[in-house]
């Protein structure tokens, strides 16, 4: 299969073909259903010739190109209806009847502030799509897309999400006039996903009431199902915290699918060189050091100890609170005593063999290296973070060893 992209270089267009490169390379093997030979990728700079080849021999056309932010409102209606003219009458100097997506906006719908030049010439490609339809019997696919973000989106452009995640990344200003706007928001790895799905035919499809897709088989328009209603209040919150991440080392929680996790990821992207390195604080003394990797909201917290040649850490025992030691590196020996009895349990753990060793609630437990030369590193979690008022922690010795 041969995929022809227009507007290759722009933010869905990037995405899209490398994607696409990481199938054809056979790097994504999620899609055996898609084989791919050539992806040709035009955009404004690209010879114009070009196109002619490209549409002679492409079976799937993806139409990303358009103009977004034109010096003069005439040129919407020259980016994004007369280029998707010039694509299809190509198409069809080649009798190439091949299925062909465009991509549109909600703006289409001409609905209260929608209404405007850019909307209109939306409008007018997707009209020009589907009256290419009926002409010709090929398949069209028009998706009305709402905001989009995701990494790779150009700041300050067209998407607020890229310009808070580029500006608060780099300790630039923002404006919120109205925290309470609501946006709704397409992820950019959604939408990949759903472009991939097109081409295997399971495109989702759709008619519009006003602004709100309605699924059905027979749709006119095709459609994402995953989108997030946000407002720029939500955004802005979810972003400081991201940023004070390094700081407080509290993870927010970021549940499979969810905005804040697709937010996150979109985030750390626009993140300059010296913010992708930060310092963790590190407690040494002459047995070695202990050191907080991360925090999360509900799920505890994660740190790494390292004991010197010969050194016991721990001697002590927790009501509730539980852990798990994971010795990545050394040779130990770990103990745990129930609280009231003799009785000792061991268990002799190395980074040649990694074990993960719950830390029984009412046991009191210790770590000790048993190289006379070596480090011991453990990595450790424990179910909730540590409160210094309630720290739910008692010093006992575990045996005389």
């Amino acid at each position: 299969m041969n995929i022809l992209i227009t507007g290759a270089k722009g933010f869905t267009g990037k995405n899209l073909v490398e994607n696409l490169k990481n199938i054809r390379d056979g790097k994504n093997r999620t899609r055996p259903n898609i084989q791919i030979d050539e992806i040709f990728e035009f955009d404004i700079d690209t010879d114009k010739s070009l196109l002619d080849e490209y549409c002679a021999k492409a079976d799937y056309v993806f139409n990303l190109a358009g103009v977004n932010r034109p010096k003069d409102n005439s040129e919407f209606m020259a980016g994004n209806f007369g280029f998707a003219s010039e694509l299809l009458d190509t198409l069809k100097k080649h009798g190439n009847k091949c299925p062909v997506m465009i991509s549109s906006s909600l703006q289409a719908t001409l609905i209260g502030r929608y209404d405007g030049e850019y909307g209109r010439s939306k409008l007018a490609g997707e009209n020009l799509f589907f009256d290419y339809a009926k002409e010709t019997g090929a398949k069209v696919f028009v998706y009305r897309f709402p905001n989009l973000f995701g990494k790779w989106c150009r700041p300050n452009y067209n998407s607020a999400v890229a310009t808070f995640c580029n500006n608060i990344a780099n300790d630039l200003p923002i404006q919120v006039n109205d925290r309470s706007t609501q946006l709704e928001l397409l992820y950019i790895d959604d939408l990949i996903e759903e472009m991939l799905d097109a081409i295997e035919g399971k495109a989702h499809r759709c008619d519009y009431e006003g602004l709100t897709p309605l699924a059905g088989e027979q749709g006119k328009f095709c459609y994402v199902p995953t989108t997030h209603k946000v407002t720029l209040g939500e955004i802005v919150d979810l972003l400081e915290s991201f940023k004070a991440q390094p700081e407080t080392l509290v993870m927010p929680e970021i549940p499979n699918n969810s905005f804040a996790k697709k937010l996150y990821s979109t985030y750390l992207s626009y993140l300059p060189k010296e913010k992708t390195i930060f310092d963790l604080k590190m407690n040494c003394d002459d047995r070695g050091s202990f050191t907080e990797l991360m925090k999360t909201v509900n799920c505890g917290q994660f740190s790494v100890n390292i004991s010197k040649p010969g050194i016991t850490k721990g001697q002590h025992w927790h009501n509730t609170k539980w852990e798990f030691f994971i010795v990545v590196a050394g040779h130990g020996l770990i103990q745990e005593r129930k609280i009231g009895t003799d009785e000792v349990i061991e268990f002799e753990v190395s980074g040649d063999k990694i074990q993960a060793i719950h830390m029984l609630p009412g046991y009191t437990h210790n770590i000790i290296n048993l190289s006379e030369t070596e480090n011991l590193v453990t990595v450790m979690w424990a179910n909730e973070q540590f409160d210094p008022k309630h720290p739910d922690t008692f010093a006992e010795k575990v045996s005389d060893y």
